[in-house]
Order: C-alpha cells, then sequence, then structure tokens
C-alpha cells in the first residue's frame, strides 16, 4: 500500500476531510458503547480464548483472483482469541515490556528508498473519508501516510485511544503482533487457521458471499456514503457483534487481522513452510490478512468473507488492521462417564 500511495500521491492531491477512525459524530456518540464484552470466564484452561477443533475443510474462494484454488486443507485444534486484541492488552504488553512499535519510529530507507520526506517519518496508514470521489483507482483520495499516526494517536497526532481501551488496536505491524503474541506465549494463526475458525465448522468454500448483517462493514457507497445501519461508521468496540458458532467475535469486518504466512498469490495443497510458528518479520515481505474491515462494501472491497485474502506490506500499519493470537496446546479435557 505504502509504494501504491507513494505513486499515487505524487500526482494528485488528497480531498479530505476530518480522521474517520473513531465514530465521533455528536448524533452517534450516545449510541456507541465504549465496551461490548463481559469478563472472560474463569473457568477456562485460558480465559479469553475458545477451543477450535480440528478440521477438514474447503480452503479459499473465487471472489477475487488471488483466493483460488479451492483446495482441500486440515488444520489440527488449536486455542484462539475470542475477539481482537484490544487497546488496554497491547498496551499492558507495552508497560511490561517497554515495546515501541514500527510507527512510532522513522521509516527504514533501506529498505524503502526513494520515498518522499513525509513517508520518511514515523507513522501509519490512515483513511480519510472524502467529500466525493473521481472514480475507485486513486486510492489517494481515502488513504494517506500521516507522519505521527501510530497505535496511541490512530488517526494521527491529534487523536487519542483515551475512552477507546475496550477497542482493537491498530496501526500495528506484523513485527509489533508478534512481539506481542511471543509475549503472551502464544503464535500468530496460519490462514488456514484463521479461515477455518472463521467457518466455524462449515467445510464448504464460497457459502458466505452476502454482506454479512451482523457484522462492522461499510452499508452505502464506499468511500463517499455510509449508512450506519450496522450500528458504526467507523471502527467499534471489540465483540459487539454475535460470535459465531465457535464463540469468535468479529472474525469478519471490523478490522483485517495479520496470519502468520507470507502471501502468495494462490493456494496450494502443500502445508505453508512456517506453519504459524513465532519467528521475525521478513524484510520486503507481504503477510495474508483475513475478515475485512470496517470499510468493505458491496461496491468495493468485497473482502466480509472467510475466503477472503489480502497481502499487507509487513512493516506497515494502517488504520483498519489489528490482530488475535492462537495456542496450540491440548484442548478442553473431555468428561469422562460416570460409572454406575
Amino acid at each position: 500500500m505504502r509504494r501504491i500511495v507513494f505513486g499515487l500521491l505524487s500526482t494528485a492531491l488528497v480531498a479530505a476531510v476530518g480522521a474517520f477512525l473513531f465514530s465521533s459524530a455528536a448524533t452517534l456518540a450516545a449510541k456507541i458503547p465504549s465496551a461490548c464484552l463481559k469478563d472472560a470466564s474463569p473457568t477456562s484452561p485460558h480465559p479469553g480464548m475458545a477451543w477450535i477443533p480440528a478440521g477438514t475443510f474447503q480452503f479459499g474462494d473465487t471472489v477475487y483472483g488471488e483466493e483460488g484454488p479451492v483446495v482441500s486443507a486440515h488444520v489440527a485444534g488449536f486455542w484462539m482469541d475470542t475477539h481482537e486484541v484490544t487497546n488496554a492488552e497491547f498496551a499492558a504488553f507495552v508497560k511490561a515490556t517497554g515495546y515501541v512499535t514500527q510507527a512510532e519510529k522513522p521509516v527504514d530507507t533501506k529498505a524503502h528508498p526513494d520515498l518522499p520526506p513525509d513517508m520518511q517519518k514515523a507513522g501509519a496508514m490512515t483513511f480519510i473519508m472524502p467529500k466525493s470521489v473521481e472514480g475507485m483507482q486513486n486510492i489517494a483520495q481515502w488513504w494517506r501516510y500521516t507522519p505521527g499516526a501510530n497505535w496511541r494517536h490512530p488517526a494521527g497526532p491529534g487523536s487519542s485511544i483515551e475512552g477507546h481501551e475496550n477497542y482493537p488496536v491498530v496501526e500495528i505491524t506484523y513485527a509489533d503482533a508478534l512481539a506481542y503474541a511471543k509475549w503472551k506465549g502464544r503464535a500468530l494463526p496460519t490462514e488456514r487457521e484463521w479461515e477455518w475458525a472463521a467457518r466455524a465448522g462449515n467445510t464448504k468454500a464460497g457459502l458466505d458471499h452476502d454482506q454479512p448483517k451482523n457484522a462492522n462493514t461499510w452499508q452505502g457507497i464506499f468511500p463517499v456514503v455510509n449508512s450506519d445501519e450496522d450500528g458504526f461508521v467507523g471502527l467499534a468496540p471489540a465483540g459487539c457483534y454475535p460470535p459465531n458458532a465457535y464463540g469468535l467475535h468479529d472474525m469478519i469486518g471490523n478490522v483485517w487481522e495479520w496470519t502468520a504466512d507470507v502471501f502468495v498469490p494462490g493456494h496450494t495443497t502443500q502445508e505453508p513452510s512456517q506453519m504459524g510458528e513465532a519467528r521475525t518479520a521478513m524484510v520486503g515481505k507481504s503477510y495474508v490478512i483475513k475478515g475485512g474491515s470496517f470499510l468493505c462494501a458491496p461496491n468495493y472491497c468485497m473482502r466480509y468473507r472467510s475466503g477472503a485474502r489480502e497481502p499487507q506490506e509487513a512493516d506497515l500499519a494502517a488504520s483498519h488492521l489489528g490482530f488475535r493470537t492462537v495456542l496450540r496446546a491440548p484442548g478442553p479435557q473431555t468428561a469422562k462417564p460416570e460409572r454406575p
């Protein structure tokens, strides 16, 4: 995205209005909750996580070329966060470790030569809702690189996560997500694990093409009209919509989520070599992101589907991108029948 936006900005100015990450209009403020999730059950062996049973399923989809071919895939059982990692959870990690995210550091110009001065500064991509657009090819009409944007200030220097502690953390790179996962003793999900969890036991591909009703997506004409039918015109707190059959919230919509897999144009029957193990982000690589976000609409980015996927530069943070973690550990114990 950084390279695309740089190329577009060299020929066109962005026509934009104020930051759109959090819904802040006075008419909406009264109905937007600051939190939706209840405390995780302390009786679970891994509070805040749900058990995803092993399964074989049709992996992929056919809406966009990079989603195919549809192949048979199998995943072993694992635990997964029931919701996206929140600002409060990420803040606890930063407090405990002193970690500084990539968006808070100047850009590595060796990895990204020829960037203009503003794009060399510490910052991240932010969505700006335009008043009008001329065609849909110039994404610089709604995306811009904003110096000073990071997880603490997701829409730029004038924004804050204060009061949004229970919202998904965004402006997080692959390395940032990986560092948090390692601190928790966990990992990032493989693309196959993520997709199987989003399917919630449905083994067939291509059955979730309709825009979901119980998810945070864009209703209306992207990027200029959002009718707010789902209750939010921007990011929503984690877990505001009913969970899927596996107990997972927001697998579709709200924010895109990092996976452990390096992006390749299509699927094969061969298992990815990294298998989701924690490792250092590879410089210059893009990784698979899944699930779509609050910016996905029927007229643009129909990626509010379990089989949807996109590449994301490993070191580029964005205001519609977060993550959740997995734990590869034994499943819940099966109760033994009582003896007569």
